[in-house]
């Protein structure tokens, strides 16, 4: 991997902003004037095509061919339409991915999955695995499951997972990238490592799909699933997306049988048939213009192919990372910032998350209010203190913007402006 650039001024930034070949994808996007936005590992911003594929779906399909655009418009096509092109950002192939539901749902779908799974082959396994400071509706999602099915759960930090794949774990549950701190897990290492153990292995990508490199087929994955309204621009509350192995996908029926993961939905028989692969891993009807904007927002990622693909943005991810991190290292010594992101490149997605001891919600506050747009996590109990998160998307970030990010910064700390008790004022959104 090409090491991060050296740069420590805004014309060296912006000189690398004029060499850029991913340049041009900022223009599929509408990015407000004024606002350098590090938040769209939260939240993806707007592809500019997308209001009116939209409008036409709403005017058009819905307003004049009204129910006939399920088939004239192909909405009932659409979950294995988007999810196909999903798969060619996670190493899947075609007809392996469904768009469809939530990422909680779609979770509790592969879990309950992988759960029967290990029960019917190994009953003696009783322990689902994950990390402590692991998404926490994953957690619960678990913790829930595992109640119901008389298993336990076990949470370990993550250099300790190796180590605890022992002889009775079940199930091991990972988000390929850590929300909180930005850290990464080497998924192909780990998967065989739970399958030497006789585990399964279930991956959440909400922080990885189409932020890093994902290779599910390559690693020998058995179960993923993962959001389109981050890095995929799919716009709030944006169907996620499942993908099973094939070896897995007509094991056992997903635990929420419904019409459109029947194997004959419009013969409407009293009796449940599961399609036959991705398609049972449907439920019920599924929202058709929230998945029109999130086929516009793969349509804006997938034109990076053209200019390099998913390695060339990483390689811009990695650079923009790094290139934050090293600001914060020489501009802001001493105000008490810590980084809790690795710097080794290869275990690091496409955030920076920094930690400090007391403020951190304020500084945010105090960023956003100059319209630096990032966002706060409350400290994990353990390991970091609260955390000041930034997500650098190189489909619309460039290197100024990492420059001009880190001087607001600096001027909120040196200022002390963040003290002012505006900023310290909690909203229902943190």
């Amino acid at each position: 991997m090409t090491p991060s650039p050296l740069a420590n001024t805004l014309a060296e930034c912006q000189a690398l902003d004029e060499q850029d070949p991913l340049r041009s994808l900022r223009d599929l996007f509408q990015l407000p004037e004024g606002v350098i936005y590090l938040d769209g590992n939260s939240l993806g911003v707007l592809p500019k095509a997308t209001p009116a594929r939209v409008a036409a779906a709403v005017n058009q399909a819905w307003g004049q061919d009204l129910i006939k655009s399920w088939n004239t418009a192909g909405w009932f096509h659409m979950p294995l339409k988007v999810g196909d092109k999903i798969a060619k950002l996670i190493g899947a192939k075609e007809n392996e991915v469904v768009a469809a539901d939530s990422t909680s749902i779609n979770l509790f779908k592969v879990l309950s999955a992988a759960m029967s799974i290990a029960q019917a082959d190994q009953p003696k396994k009783r322990v689902i695995l994950s990390e402590r400071t692991n998404f926490p509706t994953d957690l619960y999602i678990a913790e829930a499951l595992c109640k119901e099915r008389d298993l336990t759960l076990k949470l370990v930090e993550a250099d300790e997972l190796t180590a605890a794949l022992r002889s009775d774990v079940a199930v091991l549950m990972l988000t390929h990238v850590n929300y909180r701190t930005g850290a990464m897990h080497d998924m192909k290492a780990l998967t065989s490592a739970a399958h030497n153990a006789g585990a399964l292995v279930v991956w959440d990508l909400a922080h990885s799909a189409g932020a890093v490199p994902v290779d599910l087929n390559g690693a020998h994955a058995d179960f993923a699933v993962g959001c389109g309204y981050k890095y995929l621009n799919g716009g709030p509350g944006a169907p996620a997306f499942v993908w099973v192995s094939p070896q897995h996908t007509d094991r056992f029926w997903q635990p929420l049988s419904g019409w459109w993961g029947h194997a004959a939905p419009f013969a409407f028989t009293p009796d449940y048939q599961p399609a036959a692969g991705i398609s049972r891993y449907q439920c019920g009807t599924q929202p058709i213009l929230s998945l029109t904007a999130l086929d516009c927002g793969l349509d804006a990622f997938l034109s990076a192919e053209a200019l390099g693909g998913m390695a060339a943005l990483r390689q811009k991810s990695l650079a923009l990372t790094g290139l934050f991190m090293q600001l914060v290292r020489t501009r802001l010594h001493g105000h008490g910032f810590g980084i809790a992101t690795p710097a080794d490149e290869a275990l690091r997605g496409s955030q920076v998350s920094l930690t400090r001891s007391d403020g951190a919600y304020a500084i945010v506050q105090a960023l956003i209010a100059r319209g630096v747009i990032g966002d706060f996590r409350a400290g994990d109990g353990g390991q970091h203190p609260d955390i000041l998160r930034f997500g650098f998307t190189p489909l619309y970030i460039g290197y100024a913007d990492v420059w001009h990010a880190a001087d607001h910064l600096c001027q909120v700390m040196q200022s002390g402006e963040w003290q002012d008790a505006r900023f310290a004022q909690k909203n229902a959104v943190t």
